[in-house]
């Protein structure tokens, strides 16, 4: 008799099961052109699934396993659709609308989540353009986990008027200038930003284990109205369910919150270096460097995590925007959004896309020489460096003692030359160095010099 029950509820478990997606696989989603994609989900242990892409009717098949989870990888056309993909187990999924594109994950705090609705420069006539079918949104719904979640509340849009003003200006910015420069490629966002949050809730707890640094850093941080500021609280319930899905790259915009840190590079590069060994491959990751702004004089952490932005480009296929030209100083939140995210698309193009750009990179700090009483300073992405009012008083020069004064700054050919008469060792350089102090020095693209700091 027991061996007869065991029988009927296994039977009973098999025909009453469901072949289950996590939210990210669903009706309207974009999946990466080109590449080798993932599907998972659920199902009962030894349940067989078939998983049949629409572009080519092929069938790719896995197994359950004992915890009732299942993956399946198989491989993405050109770019196109609309497309259907079924999933079939004991019950059949079919995902509608489908697309195949480009996808970038967007996430930061406000300045990422920040929307036309919010009033961005020229918002109501962006939102009345907004009808585009090939730019689709997946906007992840704030939530915070102790542990790692494999799911979360989002759902797959296409770009709508109603759909564009709550969605990420910079990322729907970002996705119509790509989308125009390349042809018919639909782009999708996977948008997961909070206002207010430090770099530290977006971390998987595993950077606090190898990166003490990181740890002590985090233990720092003090609670906030705003969210949460406990290490990997975020990246738990909002990054850790969409880990595995195929992105072409990330886009990033924080620090704001970060401001009182003295290792924010370290803790940026953790962060970076974590979702990439959690994506396994190297992703580009792209981001935007914190706009200058009255933090207040006591201290400098706006500029020191600037400069912690700028330091961290020293990893591969990262990417930064400098926008000190495109802000105002007593708005922590800049309003034109447009700029920014076509910024970051232009370095897209260039780097990955293979687009003939031009320059469309600020001028870097790369190295300084001294000369008698000249120092020379020189930047990468540097053709056509000029002051905007013919002369800058930005730049500083400090002996080993470490006391800054300001000398007489100017440019030939495309370096800067400073005057450092009254400090007999020069050692030390550094330009723009203020929590709102933005920049005046650009090259011919019109684009300005991030502050920096030599040492």
């Amino acid at each position: 008799m027991n061996k007869l029950l065991f029988l009927m509820l296994l039977i009973s478990n098999g025909l009453f099961a469901n072949v289950t997606l996590p939210a990210v696989f669903s009706d309207g989603m974009v999946l990466q052109r080109n590449s080798e994609v993932k599907f998972w989900g659920n199902a009962n242990p030894k349940e067989e699934i078939t998983l049949t892409t629409g572009w080519d009717h092929k069938e790719y098949k896995t197994v359950a396993d004992s915890m009732a989870k299942w993956e399946i990888k198989f491989p993405t056309s050109k770019e196109g659709g609309p497309y259907t993909i079924s999933v079939k187990g004991y019950n059949e999924v079919t995902l509608k609308n489908i697309l195949v594109g480009e996808v970038w994950l967007c996430s930061g705090q406000s300045n990422m989540e920040m929307n036309a609705g919010w009033g961005i420069e020229n918002g109501d006539a962006e939102v009345l353009e907004a009808a585009n079918p090939n730019i689709r949104f997946f906007n992840i719904d704030k939530a915070t986990a102790l542990t790692p979640q494999n799911n979360l509340q989002g759902k797959w849009e296409e770009s709508t008027p109603e759909t564009m003003k709550r969605s990420s200006a910079i990322a729907y910015f970002f996705a119509k200038h790509l989308e125009k420069t390349l042809p018919n490629v639909p782009v999708g966002l996977i948008i997961s930003a909070w206002g207010g949050t430090p770099a530290e809730v977006w971390m998987p707890e595993s950077s606090f284990v190898e990166n003490k640094l990181a740890l002590q850093e985090a233990q720092k941080l003090k609670p906030s109205e705003y969210g949460p500021v406990e290490p990997a609280r975020a990246f738990n319930a909002m990054i850790n369910p969409v880990v595995g899905y195929r992105i072409a790259g990330t886009l990033w915009y924080q620090g704001e919150s970060n401001t009182g840190s003295n290792t924010y590079e370290n803790t940026f590069s953790e962060l970076i270096n974590s979702w990439r060994a959690l994506w396994k491959y190297d992703f580009p990751f792209y981001f935007v460097q914190i706009a200058p702004y009255n933090y207040g004089e006591e201290y400098d952490g706006g500029v020191k995590v600037r400069d912690a932005q700028r330091i961290t480009l020293k990893l591969k296929n990262t990417a930064m925007v400098v926008t000190s030209d495109i802000s105002t100083v007593d708005d922590i939140h800049p309003k034109k959004k447009k700029e920014v995210g076509e910024r970051l698309a232009d370095l897209a193009l260039k780097n990955i896309y293979k687009a003939k750009t031009g320059l469309v990179e600020s001028p870097l700090f790369k190295n300084f020489t001294v000369a008698k009483n000249k120092i020379i300073v020189e930047f990468d992405h540097a053709d056509g460096l000029h002051f905007k009012n013919k002369s800058s008083t930005l730049f500083e020069v400090a002996g080993e003692d470490g006391k800054f004064y300001k000398v007489a700054a100017a440019i030939k050919n495309n370096q800067v030359i400073l005057n450092s008469k009254k400090i007999k060792n020069p050692a030390k350089v550094r330009y723009a160095w203020g929590n709102n102090i933005q920049s005046d020095l650009f090259n011919k693209a019109g684009l300005p010099a991030s502050s920096f700091q030599t040492d």
